[in-house]
């Protein structure tokens, strides 16, 4: 006896199409998103790149840019170290992130200095 080819076939289908639409479909999205980012650098831009360094666009060339990472210091990147783009008040001043400074002072310190254990 045979089956029916579609019926064979049907869950092999199904799989791709799930794939699509929870893998492909939103990697291509975000790989898109990313293209204009970099595409959308502008001098005075504040930038953080994929290792984590945090600077001020101040030139643009076709694939790679001047970053300025302190006072007079610039180095050259390509656009496609860019991991993110900052937004003004996303960084706090000192050079902490947000994320960063949020997770400080969750332990409280004594007056002796010994954390927050209690003496008997």
């Amino acid at each position: 006896m045979q089956g029916n080819p579609i019926g064979t076939f049907l869950p092999l289908i199904l799989l791709l199409v799930v794939f699509y639409f929870l893998l492909i479909r939103p990697q291509r999205k975000r790989q898109q998103e990313h293209l204009r980012m970099q595409q959308s650098l502008t001098p005075g831009t504040r930038v953080m790149t994929t290792t984590g360094l945090f600077g001020t666009v101040t030139a643009v060339d076709d694939d790679e840019m001047v970053l300025e990472i302190a006072p007079g210091v610039e180095t050259r990147w390509l656009k496609a170290a860019v991991g993110r783009v900052i937004t003004p008040g996303e960084e706090r001043p000192g050079g902490a992130s947000a994320s960063a400074a949020e997770g400080e002072g969750t332990q409280g310190t004594g007056d002796d200095g010994e954390g927050s254990a209690t003496k008997s």
